[in-house]
């Protein structure tokens, strides 16, 4: 056999050579199917079904609308309570003042001498500080006590030898507390003890 019919018979013999696929269109076509949603079948709902989920929402929306009511009937009634409370607090704070109201009037009336009268404001004022007392509230410990910014406020800083640097010795104004909340602080006049700085 001549070298030219082996090489026929080669060809003829010989798989043909199948094409390269083109791999970036086959990456394409991928990325598209991957980034498109697959959606479900759209279900078809019976009449039945539709009716008992309109039920069901309508249901839902009384209980909500009735929900808001209910709320709204509350906060208006904590409210009034509230005013109400209020009320109550203030009128019974006022009723232990009006017998010292009623003395003071009797005071301004009062033809005595001025011994009298004075008599009389300190009976008022012990009065008041009795009234104060049923409502629970307490002077602020200020002569004697050292100076403390949270219930103190200092009107100066006087030089004093025979007393305790920091230590109130004047009360100019009384300070009020209820229990531990503070309702005035006291103006005082605190010592400065130039000996036990230098010490």
């Amino acid at each position: 056999m001549s070298r030219r019919n082996v090489a026929n018979s080669r060809m003829t013999t010989e798989e043909p050579i199948e094409s390269i696929p083109n791999t970036e269109a086959s990456l394409d076509s991928q990325a598209e199917s991957a980034e498109t949603p697959v959606l479900p079948r759209e279900s078809a709902i019976t009449q039945e079904e539709f009716d008992r989920l309109k039920a069901e929402r309508d249901s839902l929306i009384d209980r909500l609308a009735r929900t808001q009511a209910e709320f709204d009937n509350v906060r208006k009634r904590e409210a009034r309570e509230r005013a109400e409370f209020r009320d109550y607090a203030v009128a019974n704070a006022v009723e232990q003042f009006l017998p010292v109201l009623d003395n003071f009037q009797l005071a301004l009336k009062s033809n005595g001498t001025v011994e009298q009268l004075r008599t009389g404001v300190e009976l008022i004022v012990k009065q008041m500080e009795e009234a104060l007392r049923s409502l629970n509230v307490q002077p602020v410990e200020a002569v004697g006590a050292e100076f403390n910014p949270r219930v103190h406020e200092a009107l100066e800083m006087v030089e004093k030898s025979d007393v305790p640097d920091h230590q109130v010795f004047e009360e100019v104004r009384p300070g009020y507390r209820i229990k531990e909340r503070l309702i005035r602080p006291a103006l005082v006049r605190v010592a400065s003890n130039p000996q036990q700085k230098e010490a």
